[in-house]
Formats: structure tokens, C-alpha cells, sequence
């Protein structure tokens, strides 16, 4: 599947262009090999509107409308990487579809994307770009991302593009034992967490400082 998304893309946007986007994130101390290759197969340019798509393997988060950005590339292989760190997960929850690009990559990894969404406008065409990429291991919802997506619970991971004040309950909750939510938590300062549900509770760790858009409630038609 990776090799063919990997295909596309000329100039500026090539997987020439994606290899040393790589090789700046092994030098930022990525070291999934996984992760490093679904990053390098990935085209960020498609899941920009044209007029970004020579910034697209800059390592810095973008706009994509409706006061939503795209994550940088080191964030998303960061977040993707303490996700797995234990292993495999057949099924993950994504809270904030975004432009769609995180999804991307992680329905390259795990069995099945379960990815949640407020702003309808942006999950139509996130659902458009990852359809065109051959990509179907995704369910897609139109809901409030804070409150998860129970329906298919509980999840071996969990991951969240936005950042609420405090870790919500309900995702917290959603996680399965031995499961993995990763987080940004803050309002003007922000650390992405990652919580690990045990046998007795749930286990913190605070990690890399960070820039998210707030997580909001609510949904926009």
C-alpha cells in the first residue's frame, strides 16, 4: 500500500523530497522504522490545498482552513511512535480527522482507524483524499471528539490532534487494558502525555512540549 502512495508527487513534492524529510526526523531522533517508512510513502502534499503544497515537507505545522492546522512532520511521526511503542494495535482511535494526513498514516500501521471529526467540512475531504488513496481501513464520524466513539471500545490506542485542558474521562476510559492514549495537554503551555491503562489504573508520562489547537466541544455543520 506504502509503495504506491509513495509514487506520487514530482519536484518539491517527490520521494526525494520525502527522504530527507526522513532523514531530518531520524536526526530528531525518530527511530520506529515502521513509522520512518509510512512517513516517507506518505504524500503531505495531497492533504494540502495547492497553493501550500511546495511547504508540504517543511517541519512546520500548516493551515488547512477553519482555524485547523496540519500537524508537523516530526509531531505526527512522534505521536505515531509512542503510540506503538508497545507493538501492534489492531484498532486506534483518532480524535481530530483533520486534514486527514495523520489518519493516513496511521492505517498504514494498525488494523483499523475508528477517527472522529467536529468540523464536517474538513472530514468530508480528509474522507475524499484518504478514499483516493486506496486507503479502507478507516470509519469515519462526524462528532464530539471528547466523548470518543464508545460504539467500538475499547481501543489499543488512542490519539488525540488537539489539546484539551485535562484528559477527558470518556478517552481515557475507551482505552483497553495495556492500551495507549497519547495527548497534548494544556492551555498556553502544553506537553503531549501518554497515558497506559494497567491493571490497577492508568500510568502517566509526560513528554515533548507542544504547540495544538484547543480541543473544542461541539460540532460544526
Amino acid at each position: 500500500m506504502s509503495e504506491d502512495l509513495g509514487r506520487q508527487g514530482v519536484g518539491m513534492t517527490s520521494l526525494r523530497t520525502r527522504e530527507r524529510m526522513v532523514r531530518r526526523l531520524r536526526e530528531q531522533g525518530i527511530r520506529n522504522a515502521e513509522v520512518l517508512e509510512v512517513m516517507r510513502n506518505t504524500p503531505r502534499h495531497l492533504f494540502l490545498d495547492e497553493a501550500l503544497a511546495q511547504r508540504a515537507y517543511e517541519d512546520s505545522a500548516l493551515p488547512i482552513g477553519h482555524s485547523q492546522t496540519i500537524s508537523q512532520p516530526y509531531i505526527v511521526a512522534r505521536m505515531t511512535e509512542l503510540l506503538l511503542a508497545d507493538g501492534h494495535c489492531d484498532e486506534v482511535l483518532e480524535i481530530g480527522t483533520g486534514s486527514g494526513y495523520q489518519t493516513a498514516v496511521l492505517a498504514q500501521l494498525v488494523g483499523r482507524v475508528y477517527t472522529t471529526e467536529r468540523i464536517r467540512a474538513l472530514q468530508t475531504m480528509a474522507r475524499k483524499r484518504l478514499y483516493s488513496l486506496r486507503l479502507r481501513n478507516i470509519n469515519y464520524q462526524h462528532c464530539d471528539g471528547a466523548m470518543g466513539w464508545d460504539t467500538h471500545a475499547p481501543y489499543g490506542g488512542i490519539l488525540c490532534t488537539a489539546a484539551p485542558e485535562e484528559i477527558p474521562r470518556d478517552l481515557r476510559d475507551q482505552l483497553a487494558p495495556g492500551g495507549r492514549l497519547v495527548i497534548p495537554v494544556g492551555g498556553d503551555i502544553q506537553y503531549l502525555q501518554v497515558v497506559r491503562r494497567t491493571e490497577s489504573g492508568f500510568e502517566v508520562e509526560i513528554t515533548d512540549p507542544v504547540r495544538f489547537v484547543p480541543l473544542c466541544s461541539g460540532i460544526v455543520r
